[in-house]
């Protein structure tokens, strides 16, 4: 039943993915994404999501840890992550053809509230993680997709089968870890909200005992807590942050250097240039006119 449905989920997503690239749909929560070829590492910024491959394979690195993900497998990431990401295996005639799925954390914490019963809170795990793929939720997910066929059903049906998803992620493999996130007063919550300020505030200086502070943790708590979920320190995290940030910048608006360096929270463009090289492999200069060349 599996592999009949994610045919079904591959002919569906190859229908609404003309080429390459990653597109949006009418269902402002669903992403597809199509590759005829591997990939080099692209650094982004995973927010909280479901992604499920339906043809070819996908690899994700965070920090230094591997996860790699087929149709065999999904990807749920709980809170907001920098990572890496490639495609691993994918040919023009059988691409690489991938769904994501944002996460509705409120939904989550409705389903909560509901009396969903859900598997134990446990030990603090990382905020991504790899696990086989249900059948229950690949018929969810496969059937939100194919409502792309039929416009008029999506405004009424597309709520329902995510609430459905949600409810097959939280009951399936991956359910302690995003039922940590929605348990308020949890220290992986906390850290959710810590992640949210990072995100909203990489620029200004960090001060941890005040961040710790503000999300009600002791600060080696908060360390603690903080590298068990994102494999990273906050300081690293800041830094992968600021440092994709400054690459947008120079690739997309055309800054140099210096002045993506200043708008990222750089004080020190040396400092700068060593943890890019650092990061990416190459001075800023020559990282962004390779990427332009590829492009």
């Amino acid at each position: 039943m599996a592999t009949t449905e994610l045919a079904k989920l591959a002919s569906a997503i190859e229908r609404q993915t003309a080429a390459d690239g990653t597109f949006g749909t009418a269902v402002p929560a669903l992403r597809l994404y199509r590759s005829s070829a591997p990939s080099d590492h692209a650094a982004v910024v995973y927010e909280p999501s479901l992604c499920i491959v339906a043809q070819g394979a996908k690899e994700v690195l965070l920090a230094d840890e591997v996860y790699h993900y087929d149709p065999a497998h999904s990807l749920l990431v709980s809170v907001d992550l920098p990572v890496t990401s490639r495609v691993v295996e994918a040919t023009p005639d059988r691409p690489c053809l991938v769904v994501s799925i944002s996460l509705d954390l409120a939904a989550v914490g409705e389903l909560l509230a509901d009396g969903l019963t859900a598997p134990p809170l446990g030990s603090p795990t990382r905020g991504l993680a790899v696990c086989p793929v249900e059948p229950p939720l690949l018929d969810a997910v496969g059937r939100l997709v194919s409502l792309l066929d039929s416009p008029a059903d999506i405004v009424p049906l597309a709520p329902l089968a995510l609430r459905e998803i949600t409810y097959r992620v939280l009951t399936g493999p991956h359910g302690a870890r995003l039922r940590q996130i929605a348990a308020a007063g949890a220290p992986a919550h906390r850290i959710a909200r810590a992640i949210r300020w990072l995100k909203d505030h990489f620029a200004d200086p960090l001060r941890i005992d005040s961040l710790a502070k503000h999300v009600r943790m002791s600060p080696s708590a908060f360390h603690l807590h903080f590298k068990g979920g994102t494999a990273m320190s906050p300081l690293q995290y800041q830094k992968r942050l600021r440092l994709q940030e400054a690459r947008r910048l120079m690739l997309g608006e055309g800054l140099d250097a210096a002045e993506a360096a200043f708008r990222v929270g750089y004080e020190s463009p040396s400092q700068f240039s060593r943890e890019y090289r650092r990061m990416f492999g190459a001075p800023p200069r020559q990282d962004v006119a390779a990427l332009k060349v590829d492009a």
